[in-house]
């Protein structure tokens, strides 16, 4: 799974990458967390023209159908082996698309009764996407709630020692068609939902203070130096 990820670019940055502009100012990130607002891009809705946006969205997806928007708190990842067919997750993947905009996240390594965290990250320390679904639902009193879940899929080879899961994290090639709401048909998105190419990717352990979402503060990322000594 996907439970935390940073987000340290500025906007300039984030806008020339993506595509997206007038963005204010973003704070910087290392240690976002499940129930938290997260950075997503989208194409706006209700637009006569595709104009994408960069909105925050409640991490953890709730399904329009939900009673309780509590469900949303056992969806922050979807899989991709089964995000076509689970209902809480298929009329998003075909209508509902979005990027997670990311420039690392975190996973934990078992060893024994603890748990190492590692901070994993491009070499060039640019951001990238997870694929992303993202819903609005709205509650008894007509407030509305849009939320967002992250796709996971099999880990790479750099993943592979570290855990069995990695987020989907897109080509930027295939931002376009991720978006593209015309494109309904899982079998033209499903493919897009593979394991990112080890060879661009660093990892490494970082010590427990990323454990608590409540820190989040530059030192989460961090290499832990005494496992190098």
């Amino acid at each position: 799974m996907c439970g935390r990820f940073t987000l340290r670019a500025s906007a300039a940055v984030i806008a020339e990458q993506f595509a997206v502009f007038d963005l204010a100012p973003l704070a910087a990130r290392f240690n976002i967390a499940p129930s938290q607002p997260v950075p997503v891009i989208r194409l706006a809705p209700e637009q006569t023209e595709p104009q994408r946006e960069l909105v925050g969205l409640h991490w953890g997806l709730i399904p329009s159908w939900a009673k309780d928007p509590a469900i949303g708190n056992r969806m922050i990842n979807a899989r991709s082996e089964t995000v076509a067919e689970k209902p809480a997750y298929r009329a998003a993947l075909r209508r509902r698309r979005c990027l997670v905009v990311a420039d690392g996240f975190y996973e934990w390594q078992g060893t024994g009764r603890r748990k190492q965290p590692y901070f994993i990250r491009m070499r060039d320390d640019r951001p990238f996407a997870f694929a992303g679904l993202w819903e609005s639902w709205e509650g008894p009193d007509h407030s509305a709630v849009e939320s967002c879940t992250l796709i996971t899929t099999g880990p790479n080879g750099l993943l592979r020692d570290i855990h069995d899961r990695m987020p989907a994290i897109l080509s930027p090639e295939d931002y376009p068609r991720w978006l593209d709401g015309s494109v309904q048909d899982p079998k033209h998105l499903l493919p897009l939902l593979r394991p990112h190419p080890s060879e661009p990717m660093e990892a490494y352990p970082v010590g427990t203070r990323v454990n608590n979402p409540a820190n989040d503060v530059p030192e989460c990322i961090e290499p832990r130096r005494d496992l190098f000594s």
